[in-house]
């Protein structure tokens, strides 16, 4: 086992989880050597052909990585193992952070077909498939950004995948409707967690009047301008938001899920062309974090 790879623990919580292998054609063959290069790459982030040669042959490794990132087979494993994680207890809603992390654009992951992508023997697009690619132009050059929500054990529990500039209150109630974790006793999905707290980009009357219709409690400071409006108004401006320090403090929790997340160079700096496949990383790294103990 090399630096880096699964330990027999993490492959005994993934391996249920995956395809069953020896299909026709031996496609599955092999899957915790694969899932090594996979994951050798997210956190070195060197070019797929320099992969190490005891991870097999490179093309297999990257044609891998890209299906599933394609037909949403690594969505569906990530979900897979929160619901193990929520099952044992180790799933903690008691408060989700919701923040975003800007990613620098190697050269690399520009110069992508126009032409639309299409899943491999099949005729639909890949999901999470973007005609922008996920990629904007600002001040540093390219750049895209990562949305995500996180639990109280510093783990990604959703993630969205936009173009630099985009702002991020308009992508909070898209990243906490992605919140979908199964119940394997059964029951429905668990897609409401008990508190969200945002910092104050996340304060907007769309934002709260969407998490007050799900009776989920928030604390979101008000900016100054904001107030400023409200106060103006009079009693047509509304009621004060409430805001709780104490809660406010667990804040660095999303943030230091952020640093975890990306300890991988690969979801550090971004080198996919493709915003689905760098979708496919991102959530390949938070797999390996929900493996951990």
């Amino acid at each position: 086992m090399g630096r880096g790879d699964l330990t027999n623990a993490e492959w005994d919580r993934l391996e249920p989880h995956l395809p069953a292998s020896g299909q026709r054609g031996g496609r599955w063959s092999n899957h915790r050597r694969v899932i090594n290069g996979i994951l050798f790459r997210v956190r070195t982030g060197i070019p797929w052909r320099d992969l190490p040669e005891r991870y097999g042959s490179w093309k297999t490794v990257y044609e891998r990585h890209r299906r599933w990132s394609a037909d949403g087979r690594w969505d569906r494993i990530l979900q897979a193992v929160q619901a193990d994680a929520d099952l044992a207890g180790r799933l903690d809603w008691g408060m989700v952070g919701v923040d975003s992390t800007s990613c620098r654009a190697h050269q690399h992951a520009a110069g992508a077909r126009k032409s639309r992508p299409r899943i491999p023997k099949k005729r639909t697009t890949p999901r999470h498939h973007r005609p922008d690619e996920g990629l904007g132009r600002s001040r540093g050059g390219l750049t895209c950004k990562i949305h995500l929500a996180g639990e109280g054990g510093c783990r990604p529990l959703a993630l969205l995948i936009t173009p630099g500039q985009w702002g991020d209150a308009p992508q909070m109630i898209e990243v906490l409707n992605r919140i979908r974790v199964p119940r394997p006793l059964g029951g429905r999905r668990r897609t409401r967690p008990d508190h969200v707290s945002g910092d104050k980009a996340y304060s907007s009357r769309r934002n709260r009047s969407y998490l007050r219709g799900r009776r989920i409690k928030h604390t979101i400071p008000e900016p100054k301008d904001q107030r400023a409006n409200r106060q103006r108004r009079g009693s047509q401006g509304g009621r004060p938001t409430r805001f709780d320090r104490e809660h406010y403090r667990r804040r660095n929790e999303v943030e230091r899920t952020i640093n975890r997340l990306k300890n991988s160079r690969a979801v550090a700096t971004r080198y996919d062309k493709r915003a689905y496949v760098f979708h496919g990383t991102v959530t390949a790294a938070t797999i390996r974090l929900w493996l951990r103990p």
